[in-house]
């Protein structure tokens, strides 16, 4: 939620187009995976795809290019791999680690930040704590 308003702010400042971005998890990996129907994965890719159009459209205005993108696997993975092939001039993400310290960053931001071939913006998305200076 707090992350997509700095997206589309660097957007518009930079003319770019926005890759706008969520990876679901391979299913079909797990040992869950074998006892889910066969096509429960295509139907939440779809839902997924669904759902980033509508958070896009009511969130980003109009004049913005948006392309939607969905990863499938490990998150910061496929976030390296849009890097790769689109040649992304900046990586803007939230850290989702509520009540740890500021200076840590979760798993995938941190992998993200060490292997991107741009930069990349961390956008703060946890609560502050009461009685912090």
């Amino acid at each position: 939620a707090k992350s997509l308003p700095a997206f589309v702010e660097y957007t518009q400042a930079f003319a770019s187009t926005l890759h706008v971005m969520t990876v679901v998890p391979d299913f079909d990996m797990s040992v869950v995976g074998s006892f889910r129907p066969k096509e429960y994965e295509k139907k939440a890719l779809d839902l997924v795809m669904d759902k980033l159009h509508e958070r896009a459209a009511a969130n980003v205005p109009k004049e913005v290019i948006v392309q939607h993108v969905i990863g499938h696997g490990i998150a910061d993975e496929e976030i390296l791999r849009l890097d790769g092939e689109v040649g992304v001039d900046l990586i803007v993400m939230g850290s989702h680690r509520p009540y740890m310290e500021d200076y840590l960053l979760g798993p995938n931001a941190a992998h993200v930040v060490s292997h991107a071939n741009c930069s990349v913006l961390m956008v703060r998305e946890w609560p502050k704590r009461s009685g912090r200076r």
